[in-house]
């Protein structure tokens, strides 16, 4: 079964990808975050968890979801995580989280997408979203046949620096930058609510038909990225950038 959550897309468009060519069964996080859902689910296939990566590590959001639900039948789990560059020491998280609830790891596999993180990086432009996917493609079809014939994704060595970005640097993303303090809107919101439609927390409401956001968010770019009209800015660093979000056809 494949398990995935998105913000932008690109992890549902690799969880889509991946579940055509293996024939599982594919499933969005998205209710199940939102609605605190952790109730017990049942495979009889390896579990695939596809997620983007947040400060090259897999979201806590994902990871506390998956440490508080049983995942029954099948021991296997895969995780494919999708990034702007690299994942760097997120595996070596994942190992651990797999034998806290003794499931057997098949490994963690990188899957390069257009830059979504808009917050801090510079998104692509439509001409160069389109190079990154066609060369992400061919990365998710070798990924799924791995799935397929039940074999471990290929090991990756890890620096000193990609546990670095993974250990220390992703402990101090969280408290320091992953917050919402820095959204706004100006005055080309239509009053939509996709902003609050589309937040896997719960975190933006719309208050005389404005989106106002709260202390809980994960930084998952789905509020700025989707917004219909581009109403929506993170401080000064959003400003003039294009919004990125998946377009891409399964």
């Amino acid at each position: 079964m494949v398990l995935y959550f998105s913000g932008t897309g690109n992890s549902a468009y690799a969880a889509k990808r991946i579940s055509r060519e293996t024939g599982d069964r594919c499933i969005s996080l998205f209710e199940k975050i939102r609605r605190s859902d952790f109730s017990a689910m049942h495979a009889e296939r390896p579990w695939v968890i596809v997620a983007p990566t947040y400060a090259w590590r897999i979201p806590r959001v994902v990871q506390n979801w998956i440490e508080r639900t049983a995942l029954n039948g099948s021991r296997d789990v895969y995780f494919v995580l999708t990034c702007g560059e690299n994942i760097c020491g997120a595996g070596e998280y994942l190992k651990k989280l797999c034998a806290k609830k003794k499931m057997n790891y098949m490994g963690c596999r990188e899957i390069v997408m257009p830059e979504n993180y808009i917050a801090m990086f510079t998104t692509p432009d439509a001409a160069q979203a389109a190079k990154i996917l066609e060369r992400a493609e061919r990365v998710i079809d070798r990924t799924a046949l791995y799935i397929k014939n039940g074999e471990k994704f290929p090991s990756v060595s890890v620096s000193l620096m990609d546990r670095v970005y993974s250990g220390v640097i992703n402990d101090l993303f969280y408290p320091t930058c992953v917050h919402a303090r820095k959204f706004y809107v100006t005055d080309s919101c239509i009053s939509c609510g996709k902003c609050a439609a589309v937040c896997p927390l719960g975190n933006v409401r719309i208050e005389q038909g404005k989106p106002v956001w709260g202390k809980n968010c994960t930084h998952c770019m789905a509020c700025i990225c989707r917004c219909p009209k581009e109403a929506i800015e993170y401080g000064k660093h959003s400003r003039g950038l294009a919004r990125y979000t998946c377009q891409k056809d399964i």
